[in-house]
């Protein structure tokens, strides 16, 4: 009877424990020019802020969604300017995407999970 409990009770905490994974956007990436971004949130809404460099404190942006797969918007600091943002996520690569023209053209930038 103990075992059982102890199995049952083992099985739940692995499940809860992936119930509460982060999302794959969530973490330290790198960025070519080696500036480090922080995505972090809750709720499906992740914001990316500068922890080094000429930005730091500073918002990127904030996307929303889960898994591979994110939607939002990207601030260009050096520009000033805010635009239509998308963001995937396969291993340690973060592809960052701000784009014009309703999404059709969009410069994207890997970061690299750190």
């Amino acid at each position: 009877m103990i075992r059982t409990l102890t199995l049952a009770l083992g099985a739940g905490l692995i499940m809860a424990g992936t119930a509460f994974a982060a999302e794959p956007i969530e973490g330290t990436w790198k960025r070519p020019n080696g500036t480090l971004i922080k995505y972090a949130g809750s709720g499906g809404k992740f914001c990316g802020t500068v922890l080094t460099g000429e930005y730091k404190g500073k918002s990127i942006g904030c996307m929303e969604g889960a898994g591979a797969s994110y939607t939002g918007s990207v601030n260009k600091l050096d520009e000033g300017k805010t635009y239509k943002g998308k963001a995937t996520v396969s291993g340690n690569t973060l592809g960052l995407a701000g784009c014009v023209m309703g999404g059709l053209i969009c410069k994207t930038e890997n970061l690299v999970r750190q």
